[in-house]
């Protein structure tokens, strides 16, 4: 499972938030903490980042004792670039680590408006030759003002587990119904094709033939079924919302051969949209 994660932080409140997760995931005995600082442009005082780099060591070391207080080794890098991308050190760290899990943060301009992902997110989704968990977190009304409510005590508590019956998304399900503490499994299909009434009814028939067949395979877990009819990123998504789902789990493969190459068009939208964590498989 993920005995080994790679967490990217900037120290910002959000991030401060999934930090407090990282003890919920299961199996997980190290952590490598990553602070990229990035000097790939000259201030016109020259180079300045020698404070920063410090401030960032100092900061490492007070998340690493935390973590080592939940009974983790955990090891902090403090990386400086001065050229390239932070994703590709991300991407670079993981790949030296040999890590299992990549732990990012959806986290856009604002928070009030919509919780989007920013660049280096979605580079490190789209690229990473490993699992990446895309941590979101609510915002609560508070008489302080707003505050984050995570999703990490509960996580795996009713995972959503889309399907379009391909060989990645079997070997997802597979992988997710070993997944310890898994409480409860949602499975959907949505239905995309059909030019008539007619023919959208026989693929929803055949899509509950087909659920019916998988959900048989998880004997011993609570298993539900969903089928949708429409878009499948958005049909995905608002499931989520209606069954209260506490994670996304997805392959990041579809069916297509292209989708072998390139990060699939529908798990891509789901990471975009999504208001509930998600977790892209790389199927082997």
């Amino acid at each position: 499972m993920y005995e080994k994660i790679l967490f990217p932080t900037d120290f910002s409140e959000y991030v401060k938030k999934t930090l407090e997760c990282i003890g919920d995931i299961p199996k997980v005995k190290d952590v490598v903490l990553l602070h990229v600082i990035d000097a790939t442009h000259l201030s016109k005082h020259g180079w300045t980042h020698g404070q920063h780099i410090e401030d960032a060591k100092i900061r490492l070391e007070e998340q690493k004792q935390h973590l080592e207080g939940l009974g983790l080794k955990v090891e902090t890098n403090v990386y400086t670039i001065t050229e390239g991308s932070i994703q590709d050190v991300i991407l670079k760290i993981a790949d030296d680590e040999k890590v299992s899990l990549i732990v990012m943060n959806a986290k856009g301009n604002s928070l009030i408006k919509g919780l989007l992902l920013g660049s280096t997110s979605l580079g490190v989704i789209r690229h990473a030759k490993t699992d990446v968990l895309v941590m979101r977190h609510k915002l609560v009304e508070s008489l302080e003002g707003e505050k984050f409510e995570k999703f990490c005590p509960r996580i795996l508590s009713k995972v959503l587990c889309p399907t379009d019956f391909s060989k990645s998304a079997e070997d997802t399900l597979s992988f997710i119904k070993d997944m310890e503490g898994i409480q409860e499994i949602v499975l959907v299909n949505v239905v995309t094709k059909g030019d008539t009434a007619e023919e959208i009814d026989t693929n929803v028939l055949e899509a509950k033939k087909r659920l019916d067949e998988i959900k048989e395979k998880f004997a011993g877990l609570k298993v539900e079924n969903h089928i949708r009819v429409g878009h499948p990123a958005e049909e995905i998504c608002s499931l989520a919302e209606d069954e209260d789902i506490s994670l996304i789990a997805m392959s990041s493969h579809g069916k297509s051969w292209l989708d072998e190459l390139l990060l699939g068009d529908t798990v891509f939208d789901v990471i975009k949209i999504a208001k509930r964590p998600v977790l892209v498989v790389r199927t082997k």
